[in-house]
């Protein structure tokens, strides 16, 4: 049986079913998380036993969402991740999204992608199935030029950056 506390840690608000503001909000939460990096905590916004399609990787539960992420950012230097609202209904929504890196050698990419997530009642993600796409980038075609960590309120969104 769990604990008051475990049971919090197991409640991720905003909860479904989604409006368009909590949708939004539940999106710029897993951007912040993820532009973090630390994928210990980004597990924690997914069920024990959720279910992930990334690119052709399949995945299930906690423990191979973290590898999944710890091998990510091995090779994926510099990552800044935007997210844009694309629909919701009930307790799912759709998202697309871009991010930039470079790899090993300083080559920079922009991954183009869609998402589309399932939650839970307490608001965990119980299924991610993500389409994702890198291109080749110059350094001059650059868009995502924040410091690590969270993006910045006032810095534009994948629309406003013509993306």
């Amino acid at each position: 049986m769990l604990n008051s506390e475990q049971c919090k840690s197991q409640i991720k608000a905003p909860l479904p079913p989604f409006t368009q503001t909590t949708a939004i909000e539940k999106i710029r939460l897993a951007e912040n998380a993820w532009n973090k990096q630390n994928p210990e905590q980004i597990a924690l916004a997914y069920s024990p036993d959720s279910q992930w399609r990334n690119r052709n990787q399949f995945v299930q539960g906690r423990a191979d969402i973290i590898e999944l992420l710890q091998k990510k950012w091995q090779k994926e230097y510099d990552y800044r991740l935007i997210k844009e609202l694309w629909a919701y209904h009930d307790n799912r929504i759709a998202v697309r999204f871009a991010y930039e890196y470079h790899d090993q050698t300083g080559q920079w990419f922009r991954a183009y992608g869609n998402e589309n997530w399932q939650f839970n009642q307490q608001g965990l993600m119980t299924h991610r199935h993500a389409s994702i796409n890198d291109l080749a980038i110059r350094t001059s075609e650059r868009k995502f030029h924040w410091q690590q960590g969270v993006r910045p309120e006032e810095y534009a969104s994948l629309t406003k950056l013509g993306l």
